[in-house]
């Protein structure tokens, strides 16, 4: 195989080894250096395997496997709640299985992932979003297949259990989404009361380095009046809301007035309503999305303007 040959092989499957490692690390910048480091070893190889797919995808699941068992240290010490890095657009494509794919990479499935061992993460990854085989899974995780197979179960199992018991259609929660935001925008509290549910949760992300609210605000009236009170003088100011799926999700990014991102915002819907609002403010999980903004002068700036507003 000739380094051309090996580059075109590793460039095709790129899309597919980023996919695997986000969905173990939930992190992109995690993910993108899992792949750098797949590369670096596929570059060594002196012989080619029998399946490039197989042999890469198993690389980039240790390198992925071992991030995570530091990280997750890392995580012990995290300040405030926790979430993903924000994933604007999954690079992997399968047409006939994009919902499933999408629903995969939702911060509501990355968190429910975060609650299995790392190999029942992987194993999980492997098997029930992009199809592998118990041979090639038990290749990759070094186990035998019916290990990998208990493993399964296992995560399968406990996901399952705290998966939301109504699923809403993807065409209903897009134009739900739809609804909120022009309620949003126009900073109309009867309409997204409306649209959230009764027991709804908006809550933060912000790693103690930006604008936190607490333990989240709780109730469809305290989030609808929140939302509302902060929109109108956010975009006077300047600020732009622009609606982007956020994780395969109904979601928006909040930019200043220099086109900064200050925040990325994602809507859990579920049985007709928006059960979670999750936003993420940490300036370390948002440099992938463009040049951060200073959250705390946004948010100093559109408190003042609040003040001065009658």
């Amino acid at each position: 195989m000739t380094s051309e040959d090996r580059f075109d092989e590793f460039h095709q499957l790129r899309p597919l080894l980023f996919s695997i490692a986000y969905r173990i690390l939930g992190s992109v910048n995690e993910a993108e250096d899992a792949v750098q480091e797949t590369w670096l070893r596929w570059d060594a190889v002196e012989t080619a395997p029998d399946s490039v797919k197989a042999y890469l995808s198993a690389v980039v699941t240790r390198i992925a496997i071992n991030e995570l068992n530091s990280a997750r240290a890392r995580r012990e010490r995290y300040v405030g709640p926790w979430f993903p890095e924000p994933l604007l657009d999954d690079p992997y494509e399968d047409p006939e299985r994009s919902a499933e794919l999408a629903d995969s990479v939702s911060t509501a499935a990355l968190l429910l992932l975060e609650r299995l061992s790392p190999l029942e993460r992987a194993v999980f990854v492997l098997r029930e979003v992009f199809g592998f085989d118990y041979g090639e899974i038990a290749e990759a995780l070094n186990r035998s297949e019916p290990a990998c197979r208990q493993l399964a179960t296992r995560a399968r199992r406990h996901m399952d259990e705290r998966r939301p018991r109504f699923e809403t259609d993807r065409k209903e929660r897009e134009e739900l989404a739809g609804r909120f935001f022009d309620a949003f925008r126009g900073g109309h509290v009867d309409s997204l009361r409306d649209l959230l549910a009764a027991d709804i949760h908006m809550v933060s992300d912000s790693g103690g380095k930006a604008p936190i609210w607490g333990s989240g605000i709780f109730g469809a009236e305290n989030v609808a009046r929140l939302l509302a009170s902060l929109v109108t003088p956010f975009m006077n100011i300047g600020g732009e809301v622009e609606i982007h799926q956020i994780n395969g999700q109904p979601g928006a990014i909040f930019r200043d007035r220099e086109g900064r991102v200050v925040n990325t915002l994602a809507l859990e819907i579920a049985d007709g309503q928006i059960q979670t609002i999750r936003a993420v403010l940490n300036p370390d999980k948002l440099g992938h999305v463009g040049p951060v903004a200073d959250a705390w002068a946004v948010l100093r700036e559109t408190q003042q303007l609040r003040r001065r507003t009658p």
